[in-house]
């Protein structure tokens, strides 16, 4: 009896070990994930094949929990399209998930509050919804972050005050790195106080001057990673820094020549670097970019 004890005890160990070890192992990469999003918008733009563009979203949202590009719009569309032709999509629970993800941006539009009332939920729900998302941001911060920000722009055509400032931005993000992660989206909105635009992008994209630049390189790309540093805020800092300082540029963000210019080795080679960080290629970019201001007139108009 007792070596019997002893085995399943050794066993039980093991199973939870293995189990541990997997876990560990299906840590999700949303390189991956934006790749993926990239293809299938791509594919829909092409092919305007409805019902499979929703069924490799679904698939896609099974394995990773979503995250909406703001020119794409990846969770939004999927939850649209599958609405219209009836396909499931979750209900109410990915209604929900919609609102963190659209909450940053909060300008939705008259079909978007359709969506919602289809399903059962007015618009003053919708809103009650959205306000306590907004509470459940980290009001430090919110606070802290709103400060850098305001700091960012201030008196930036005097060389010694923008030196000043961004070390003070760059301190301020090594402590939040260290203590509550990378500051994203999730966590501090977009929106801080008195309406301060906080882009990450904006900020990163001012690393590239500092010291720091070679330590917010490392340490970043994990959370580009995990999901929470967006690939454009990242390529940013880098393209600036390689443009500054080698002339440059990784990613076809900063480019010293037209892209009509660039040889198919250059493009090729930027396309490369821009998939391995989750960034689509730039004529993807370009046709993206064209297509979602091409919408902005024509709401406009």
């Amino acid at each position: 009896m007792k070596n019997y004890k002893y085995w399943h005890y050794l066993f039980t160990l093991l199973i939870i070990s293995l189990a541990v070890f997997s876990c560990k192992n299906r840590e999700l990469n949303y390189i991956d994930y934006y790749n993926k999003v990239y293809t299938i918008d791509s594919i829909h733009r092409i092919h305007k094949d409805t019902l499979v563009t929703i069924k490799q979203y679904k698939k896609l949202f099974r394995k990773y929990p979503p995250v909406q590009h703001e020119r794409i719009t990846e969770f939004e569309t999927y939850l649209k399209m599958a609405d219209k032709y009836h396909r499931n999509f979750g209900g109410v629970k990915s209604l929900d998930k919609l609102i963190t993800q659209t909450g940053p941006y909060w300008r939705p539009e008259h079909d978007f509050f359709q969506l919602y009332k289809r399903h059962g939920i007015d618009s003053i729900q919708v809103e009650k919804k959205f306000e306590q998302w907004k509470r459940g941001l980290n009001q430090v911060l919110v606070d802290s972050f709103s400060i850098a920000f305001k700091r960012d722009q201030y008196n930036r055509h005097i060389k010694e005050t923008v030196e000043m400032n961004d070390n003070k931005n760059a301190k301020l993000l090594i402590w939040t790195l260290k203590n509550y992660g990378y500051p994203s989206m999730k966590k501090m909105g977009l929106w801080g106080d008195n309406r301060t635009l906080m882009s990450m992008g904006t900020m990163l994209n001012h690393m590239a001057y500092t010291k720091y630049y070679e330590y917010f390189k490392k340490e970043l790309l994990p959370y580009v990673k995990s999901g929470e540093c967006t690939p454009r805020d990242y390529i940013e800092m880098v393209d600036k820094y390689q443009y500054v300082n080698n002339g440059v540029t990784m990613y076809g963000i900063f480019m010293r020549y037209s892209e009509a210019n660039l040889s198919a080795a250059d493009s090729a080679r930027i396309d490369k670097n821009r998939a391995a960080i989750g960034f689509p290629r730039m004529k993807t970019s370009m046709k993206i970019a064209k297509d979602f201001f091409d919408k902005l007139k024509k709401q406009q108009k």
